[in-house]
């Protein structure tokens, strides 16, 4: 089975893989999403793996591989060791040198976030292209894959969180509310008044940015929503066609497939 983690900067979404046999498709057979573990030892991110594995029916000899998006570099010694320690493998990590199937066609390279091209590389793979990924998270991240299969660029955006600590932040009058959809369009209280700013402003921007981008890919072009934030928006969203809460894992596993005969168990 295959361990598919993709360290963000809020959250850490981790999915098993059942490889099947060859010439079958594999299939996701259990995910988790937890807080990032942000200074955590070998030890303790082994003990994690372990416990998650478990409430699952699931035990760590039960992984033969394990691949890894990571935006966060102070975590990635941490979890070699604990592959290694745990697992008995080497983990895949995504970086410069690894085989996605997606050519680069940006300025720098080696700048560009692991998900972002785990994202695009699933996205081509299950939509096609010209296709455009809306990852709502932390950032919300506007990525561009060509209709031969490219990554062309995009866009990054501060995300619904930010905006909201950013806003709580520097108003003192204003207390912190619940993120989601407000029941109405014109507040008539400060709840309802920041709600809808935030949720409804936070579309306008996601939009906007869609909006321009499909303009000039054309009109075929297709949309994923993927991240945290992205069943509570894309529903509200004019532009949005798809929204893929798996897509990371998805993009995780075929990369992994395309490695594989490098990356195999000690």
């Amino acid at each position: 089975m295959l361990l598919a983690i993709n360290v963000g900067n809020t959250n850490t979404v981790l999915g098993l893989f059942h490889t099947g046999e060859p010439g079958k498709p594999a299939e996701l057979a259990a995910d988790w999403r937890v807080t990032t573990p942000y200074g955590q030892t070998s030890d303790e991110l082994g003990l994690l793996f372990r416990t998650l594995l478990a409430t699952r029916g699931y035990s760590a000899e039960s992984v033969t591989g394990i691949a890894v998006a990571s935006v966060v570099p102070p975590l990635d010694s941490a979890l070699r060791q604990a592959a290694e320690a745990l697992f008995r493998i080497r983990p895949l990590f995504i970086e410069p040198g690894i085989k996605t199937g997606l050519p680069i066609l940006v300025d720098s390279p080696s700048e560009v976030g692991a998900d972002r091209i785990v994202n695009c590389a699933a996205a081509f793979d299950k939509y096609g292209g010209p296709a455009i990924v809306v990852d709502i998270g932390t950032a919300t991240n506007f990525d561009v894959v060509s209709r031969k299969g490219e990554f062309l660029g995009g866009a990054i955006a501060p995300g619904l969180g930010i905006s909201a600590d950013a806003l709580f932040a520097r108003a003192a009058r204003l207390a912190r509310v619940e993120i989601r959809k407000p029941p109405k369009i014109v507040g008539t209280n400060t709840t309802d008044n920041l709600q809808i700013g935030l949720y409804y402003g936070h579309i306008g921007a996601i939009d906007g940015i869609l909006e321009r981008m499909m303009t000039e890919l054309g009109p075929d072009t297709k949309t994923v929503a993927t991240g945290g934030f992205a069943t509570l928006l894309a529903p509200d969203s004019k532009f949005i066609q798809n929204v893929d809460p798996m897509l990371t894992l998805t993009g995780l596993r075929l990369i992994y497939e395309r490695n594989q005969d490098r990356h195999r168990r000690k």
